[in-house]
């Protein structure tokens, strides 16, 4: 995205992981939380309560989850930072695991996912 504002950038990084996160299954959340536990420990399950955890349905509420991280800064653009952070998800973990992701990621937000 090329911030320079790590402040921004990781709370645009939490609201896009947030959403991720609520939109995924419990198996695959779980899964995830345990690979990002290295690099951010703790703050992947801060708020989780699994018994809600499908809320993030649609390409809006992932968007309405960074736009709320971020304060509604009118300078980021919420479409543009889901697809980033799922590409350095993509990057980031192994093949298997993302290609298990994607098949249980909403349809409605599948196409964010890099191909």
């Amino acid at each position: 995205m090329g911030w320079r504002d790590r402040g921004k950038t990781y709370a645009a990084l939490i609201g896009a992981l947030d959403g991720l996160r609520d939109a995924l299954p419990r198996d695959e959340v779980v899964y995830l939380g345990a690979q990002l536990a290295p690099l951010f420990p703790g703050f992947y399950y801060e708020g989780w309560r699994p018994g809600d955890h499908r809320a993030a349905q649609s390409l809006d509420a992932l968007c309405t989850r960074i736009h709320e991280a971020v304060d509604h800064d009118p300078g980021i653009d919420p479409e543009a930072v889901a697809p980033a952070v799922l590409a350095l998800l993509a990057a980031r973990l192994p093949p298997s695991e993302i290609e298990d992701m994607i098949a249980t990621t909403p349809k409605a937000l599948r196409a964010l996912w890099p191909s």
